[in-house]
C-alpha cells in the first residue's frame, strides 16, 4: 500500500524538491501535496513542474490567528489524505492542537545537530559556540518546538573561516541526501536514528 505524503515549504524548497524525487520506483511512498504560507513560494512553482498538485495559505491576513491560519491549511491537507506530512522549510510555528492532529505521522528537518540549537540562527551559534562540528537532524514533530524523537542526522564538519552562509551551504547538501532516506525508512516502518557523515 503506497503512503500518501504532503510536504510544506516556505522558501525555494530544494529539500522538497529532492523528497519528490526520491518517491518513484520501488519507494513505498509518492507525493501527492505540496502547500506553503506563501502564495509566491518558489517550491509551488517547482512542485507543479514536477507534476505535484500544490496550494497556499497566506498566513499575512490572519493577521497572528495560528488556529484560524491552521484550520485552512487542514482543509487542504485532509483533502488530500496524506499518510505522512513533511516539513521542509515551514517556517511558521505550529500549535500543539495542529501537530496532535498528524501525531507521529509528521517529520521535520532542523539544520543544527539537536538538541544543539532550537529555532532560528543555526549556523551562526554553532560557530559562536567554536563546535568542530555542525549538521543537520530530521525529526518526530512534537508540540516543543524542534524537540521530537531523532529519526536521522547528518555531520559536517566546521572549517577554518567558515561564515553562517558557506556553513549553511554544506549542511545543505546534507539535508538533501539525509531527508529522503529517512522518509523512505520512516514509511517502511524504522524509526531507529539513521546517521551520516
Amino acid at each position: 500500500m503506497t503512503k500518501r505524503v504532503a510536504i510544506l515549504v516556505s522558501g525555494g524548497g530544494s529539500n522538497m524538491v529532492k523528497l519528490v524525487e526520491s518517491m518513484v520506483g520501488d519507494h513505498p511512498a509518492r507525493a501527492v501535496l505540496v502547500g506553503s504560507n506563501d502564495p509566491d513560494a518558489g517550491g509551488l512553482k517547482k512542485a507543479a513542474e514536477m507534476g505535484v498538485p500544490t496550494f497556499a495559505v497566506d498566513h499575512r491576513p490572519f493577521k497572528g490567528d495560528r488556529e484560524a491560519f491552521q484550520a485552512e491549511l487542514l482543509t487542504h491537507l485532509k483533502a488530500a489524505e496524506p499518510d505522512v506530512i513533511c516539513l521542509a522549510g515551514f517556517m511558521r510555528v505550529l500549535t500543539e492542537s495542529f501537530v496532535r492532529e498528524w501525531d507521529g505521522r509528521m517529520l521535520n528537518i532542523h539544520p543544527s545537530l539537536l538538541p544543539k540549537y532550537k529555532g532560528l540562527h543555526t549556523h551562526a551559534r554553532a560557530l559562536e559556540a567554536g563546535d568542530a562540528e555542525a549538521g543537520c537532524t530530521v525529526h518526530l514533530v512534537t508540540p516543543a518546538l524542534d524537540d521530537g524523537p531523532i529519526l536521522g542526522q547528518a555531520r559536517v564538519p566546521v572549517q577554518p573561516g567558515d561564515t553562517p552562509d558557506t556553513l549553511a551551504a554544506r549542511v545543505l547538501q546534507q539535508e538533501h541526501k539525509l531527508y529522503p532516506a529517512v522518509l523512505e525508512r520512516f514509511v517502511r516502518g524504522e524509526t531507529a536514528p539513521l546517521y551520516l557523515g
